[in-house]
C-alpha cells in the first residue's frame, strides 16, 4: 500500500498520467478521432474499389460497342429510344406501388 501511495505522489507518474488523459481524451487527435479517421479511410477506400470496377465495366462496354455494330444498335434501341424510320416504338412505364 505504501508503495501504491509513493507511486501516486511521484510527479514523474502523475505528469505522464495527465499526459496520457490528455492524448486519450482532450486532444485534437484523440482515441475517437482517430477511429473516425480510420473508419472514413476504409469507406472512401470501399468507394474506390466501386468506382473503379465501375470504370472497368464501362471501359469493356465501350470497347464491345466500339468494335460490335449490333451490340451499338442494341444499345441505342434500349437506352435512347431510338429507331428505323419504318418503325414505331412503345415505351411502358410501371406505376410505382404505394404502401
Amino acid at each position: 500500500m505504501k508503495r501504491l501511495i509513493a507511486l501516486v505522489k511521484n510527479k514523474y507518474f502523475l505528469v505522464t498520467l495527465a499526459f496520457v488523459v490528455w492524448m486519450v481524451f482532450f486532444d485534437t487527435n484523440d482515441l475517437y478521432s482517430q477511429y473516425q479517421g480510420y473508419k472514413d479511410v476504409k469507406n472512401l477506400q470501399k468507394e474506390r474499389d466501386y468506382c473503379l470496377k465501375q470504370t472497368e465495366q464501362v471501359n469493356k462496354d465501350l470497347d464491345e460497342l466500339n468494335s460490335n455494330p449490333e451490340k451499338l444498335e442494341k444499345f441505342a434501341r434500349e437506352k435512347y429510344l431510338m429507331k428505323k424510320d419504318n418503325e414505331d416504338v412503345f415505351v411502358i412505364v410501371r406505376e410505382k406501388k404505394q404502401k
